[in-house]
């Protein structure tokens, strides 16, 4: 193609993403008619600061200022309140000698001050260093090392876990189940001595940093910046029916990639965010039914719970407004969803992503109706390929590993380093398969192939087999060392109460509807597996 040829296709792409997203966007209410004053505010707003999450709190402050933005076991704020104790909290911020470039910690459970410290960060230009509340002393004082943030604002909960942290770091309570109103060096006392006047954009885009699961080692910090406009949100509204001015239930923690998706999905929607510090599964179901909550964001293990309560407690609980159940983070088993979509309606939607390549695909209720355990269709923008050891691109249908891009792939890791990348696109880490019908499957971590006498075997499709079985409630497998086969397959199974199952009868189940070299040579169960705080196997400590 000649030069003016390459040029012209770029345009008709341009062109074609940019009706795509005034359609998308003007479908979802987040383009809507309002008076030429806040327009202007709007438009002026959002040309200063770009697409950040200052700019989602300010123009929903200005076209929504009397409306919700957060519910909390503190009560309720409008999106005016958010916007003017983010803006003191950036000013007390800044008089701290945090600036441009400075790194904030913030370890605290779902709560507004989470959401003020970021879009304070924001405000400033600070990164924000999103920490895990499951972290142990020693993990947090090897991150808080590496990252170098200039401040930590934690719950005071976690308080006995700064015992490592340098003494340098300015220490900032944002949560006491005392009350903190006005105590020193608390949040609430930055925000009442801040000054709430706007503030003049930084330099450049805020950047986030979210610290990858750590399942198989120490977490890494994953760095990226806000995106360019708002073609990333259009292409994920146009897979996810979210709609301006939704009142979603964020169950998933905030500090991981799909509770924090969520929040930056809320600016621009303008969102009603209903928090709640601790998940527990009546009580997610009764801020449901209360909030008549549009949106309920969570990770799988967390449906399985719920779905775990007694029957006439499930009853008793209306969802009928719930018209997305929002789920990622982990694996999804096919009869998961189908079972809560049979109880509660088409509501299911499972993003399939990383830390480090964003989003990946969708499965929308459809897809999971048709192909249970699909992780979907990649959307609008998002390339996917899937290649062998050698990076040759396989045929569909064949296992290969994931490769990804779109806009909001991570940066590079804090500590330095990056992912593999073939063709542009990044590794999720992972390998799977596409069916005649462009929908990809998951099959395991591209670093869990097992090799047990000379044939490979990934750990998914045995562990959703054995997942199947009546009375199995979950279950993990892994590689173990063997003398004569060189790796064995193990497995640990959680059984439902009352069931009585032998590992030989799990074994003659597999052997059954699988290859017999599939067929776990041990078995162990357990009452429960070690998971991390987005429910995902860790499957280190099993081994």
């Amino acid at each position: 193609m000649t030069h003016s040829g390459t040029n012209l296709s770029s345009l008709k792409t341009s062109v074609a993403d940019s009706l795509f997203e005034f359609r998308v966007l003007r479908e979802a209410g987040v383009i809507a008619p309002m008076r030429p004053d806040k327009a202007l505010k709007v438009g002026g707003t959002f040309l200063r600061w770009g697409a950040s999450p200052a700019t989602g709190v300010s123009t929903a402050a200005i076209h929504h200022p009397h409306e919700i933005a957060v519910i909390d076991e503190r009560g309720a704020l409008s999106w005016e309140r958010l916007h003017l104790r983010s803006n003191a909290l950036a000013d007390s911020f800044a008089k701290l000698g945090i600036g441009f470039g400075d790194g904030v910690g913030i370890m605290c459970r779902n709560h507004r001050g989470f959401i003020e410290a970021t879009l304070a960060a924001a405000k400033i230009g600070a990164s924000a260093l999103y920490l895990n509340t499951m972290f142990a002393g020693p993990q947090l004082a090897e991150v808080t090392r590496r990252e170098a943030p200039k401040a930590l604002v934690y719950d005071e909960e976690f308080a006995g876990l700064l015992e490592g942290v340098d003494d340098s770091v300015h220490r900032i309570v944002a949560w006491s189940d005392a009350g903190m109103a006005g105590a020193e060096g608390s949040l609430e006392q930055l925000i009442a001595a801040g000054d709430d006047a706007d503030r003049k954009p930084p330099p450049e885009k805020p950047r986030f940093v979210i610290l990858t699961s750590g399942t198989t080692g120490t977490p890494k910090g994953a760095q990226r910046s806000s995106p360019d406009g708002l073609f990333t949100i259009a292409s994920l509204l146009d897979k996810i029916p979210y709609r301006s001015r939704d009142t979603m239930v964020i169950a998933a923690p905030l500090f991981h990639s799909w509770g924090f998706f969520h929040f930056v999905m809320s600016l621009p929607t303008a969102a009603t965010m209903v928090l709640r510090r601790r998940f527990d599964p009546e009580e997610t179901l009764a801020a449901v039914q209360r909030s008549r909550a549009d949106v309920l964001a969570a990770v799988p293990v967390m449906v399985q719970r719920i779905l775990g309560l007694p029957e006439e407690t499930l009853r008793a609980h209306d969802l009928s407004s719930l018209r997305i159940t929002a789920l990622s983070g982990s694996a999804l088993p096919g009869e998961l969803a189908i079972a809560w979509m049979d109880r509660f309606g088409d509501s299911v939607y499972n993003l399939y992503g990383s830390t480090e390549v964003a989003y990946a695909t969708v499965a929308t209720p459809e897809d999971l109706r048709v192909a249970p355990g699909t992780a979907g269709k990649p959307p609008r923008g998002t390339r996917l390929k899937l290649f062998d050891e050698e990076g040759r691109e396989v045929p569909q249908g064949s296992v290969g590993r994931i490769f990804v891009g779109n806009e909001m792939s991570f940066e590079g890791y804090t500590g330095g380093g990056n992912k593999e990348a073939i063709e542009g696109l990044l590794s999720s880490g992972d390998v799977g398969h596409i069916d005649a019908d462009g929908r990809l499957f998951i099959d395991g971590r591209d670093d869990e192939m097992i090799v047990s006498g000379g044939e490979n075997v990934f750990p998914r499709e045995v562990e959703d087999l054995i997942a199947d079985y009546e009375g199995v409630v979950e279950v993990a497998v892994i590689g173990v060392e063997d003398e004569e086969y060189g790796q064995r397959l193990k497995a640990f199974v959680v059984l439902k109460p009352g069931a009585e199952i032998s590992a030989a009868e799990l074994g003659a189940h597999v052997k059954k509807n699988l290859a017999g070299f599939k067929a776990p040579r041990e078995v162990e169960f357990l009452d429960e597996l070690p998971r991390n705080a987005t429910g995902k196997v860790l499957k280190r400590n099993l081994r």
